[in-house]
């Protein structure tokens, strides 16, 4: 245990970030550099190292929370980045943008503040390459055996990495012009810089992992094709369908899903492109959709310089306190304040879209809603509750509804899909197709980075094990397992 009275003596306190009137004007992450470190072992103190640690329970990678934070505590970076990198092949990635369900289930959130688990973890890794400790670990010798991965989220990532250190031969495909997936252009730099990603890539690449970017399966390659020039695929294309608003006037200029103006903005980041082609700058901005990809909108209009900023969100506001029906260590459903939220705008909840209102040459003005609740288990609208406000630029960002098909991808292959709507996989990520494994947002529809990562190292374990009849590479989670998918 590192400190015992850790937790009686020691405050929550959380990573400080630049203030609003600054960090709006830049790109740059939001946090204040440095400034975790000096209060990070006192932090890490506090976790009382359970007899149950619930946190393992609530990470779905299964990171062993209470030895980094021993070490953390004790400041023996090395070990602690040893023991994080037992479970997390990005835990850079995680500690900036996961939710942190451990943190929902420390057994410290019962009656008092949870341990910055997720603060600990990005100190930790953060130090880690700092101190040189994040170095490649190419395999002691090769297995012959050649892996096509699909995708290069998180999952895909992830997926590669222990199977190129397991000794097979690796290759990425990436229909984007660079590699990362929505962590590339669906993130924006104030959450994650991209210099994180870059510096994976070149140890992945030190490694021995393929990478081609440009590159779509089912369109560039067809899926005959990969399977004759691979032993075995992997497919963590993601879930990049967005679900759409059937309202009148979606067909106005001005109106675009979340994944359209998003990676423009990340494309102006990256040097590609001097100005958006989509921006909000000097517009009045609704962003519809009250989750992280809506925030993501949020922070991007203000960084852009939009007139206002308006986020709708149909369900009810969500409590500060845990609800009766999500106890602890569940995952609860809170009211939560992002950066971007921080940064000014409204938020509107119990709200519906009916209709957009557009000028004679065709560009979105206005957004009609009207307010709704639920009776019994429905949604019904409030009569008299219509409203306009003013809308320049819409943005939606209500989710995605499943692997993109335009390419052909499921169908070249094959591929069955369950009853979501995703590509069906057994307990070892293994589709119907012999050979072929999914992973991710593809298989298990749209959920978290975190759950993307602890895929991506299953469908390794299960491809391991079909290329060589048996595999010592780890399992976090299994599709099959309700409980966890839960």
């Amino acid at each position: 245990m590192a400190d015992p009275k850790g937790f009686l003596t020691t405050q929550r306190e959380v990573a400080t970030t630049r203030p609003v009137e600054e960090r709006v004007k830049d790109w740059n992450e939001v946090y204040v550099p440095g400034s975790l470190l000096p209060i990070i072992s006192k932090q890490a103190g506090r976790c009382m190292d359970c007899g149950i640690p619930f946190c393992h329970n609530g990470c779905p990678l299964g990171n062993l929370i209470p030895e980094w934070n021993d070490y953390a505590y004790r400041e023996d970076w090395t070990a602690a980045s040893e023991r994080l990198h037992a479970t997390n092949n990005f835990p850079e990635f995680t500690g900036r943008l996961c939710p942190a369900p451990c943190e929902s289930a420390c057994v410290l959130a019962i009656n008092q503040p949870a341990v910055t688990i997720k603060n600990v973890e990005v100190s930790i890794i953060d130090k880690a390459w700092d101190s040189g400790d994040v170095t490649p670990q190419p395999p002691e010798r090769l297995s012959g055996k050649t892996v096509a991965v699909i995708g290069s989220g998180p999952a895909g990532l992830a997926a590669a990495q222990q199977l190129t250190r397991a000794g097979h031969t690796v290759a990425v495909y990436e229909r984007a012009d660079r590699i990362g997936g929505l962590l590339r252009y669906g993130i924006p730099a104030f959450k994650m810089e991209k210099s994180h990603i870059n510096r994976r890539i070149e140890q992945m690449r030190a490694e021995g992992t393929k990478f081609r970017t440009e590159t779509e399966i089912g369109r560039d390659i067809t899926a005959t094709k990969l399977r004759r020039r691979y032993d075995a695929v992997v497919i963590a294309a993601g879930a990049t369908v967005s679900r759409d608003l059937p309202a009148p006037g979606r067909e106005l200029n001005g109106v675009h899903f979340a994944m359209e103006y998003l990676p423009l903005a990340n494309k102006v980041q990256e040097g590609d492109l001097t100005v958006a082609p989509i921006t909000a700058e000097g517009k009045h901005v609704v962003v519809i959709g009250g989750g992280d990809t809506g925030a993501d909108c949020v922070g991007t209009a203000h960084r852009q310089g939009a007139a206002s900023v308006t986020q709708l969100e149909i369900m009810p506001r969500p409590g500060e306190e845990r609800a009766a029906h999500q106890p602890w260590p569940t995952f609860p459903m809170l009211y939560k304040v992002t950066s971007a939220h921080e940064e000014g705008g409204e938020r509107i909840y119990s709200v519906s879209t009916t209709h957009f209102e557009g000028d004679e040459d065709g560009n979105v003005q206005a957004l009609h809603l009207i307010e709704v609740e639920f009776k019994d288990g429905k949604l019904e609208q409030k009569a008299g509750t219509e409203r306009v406000i003013p809308a320049q630029l819409v943005t939606l960002a209500m989710g995605f509804t499943g692997t993109d098909r335009a390419n052909s991808l499921v169908e070249q292959f094959g591929l069955e899909l369950d009853a979501r709507g995703n590509i069906a996989r057994d307990a070892d990520f293994a589709t119907n197709v012999p050979g072929v494994y999914v992973a991710g947002d593809a298989g298990r529809g749209q959920s978290l980075i975190v759950w993307a990562i602890a895929e991506g190292r299953s469908a390794a374990s299960g491809v391991d094990r079909f290329l060589t009849g048996a595999s010592d590479l780890p399992a976090p989670i299994r599709p099959t397992d309700r409980a966890l998918m839960a």
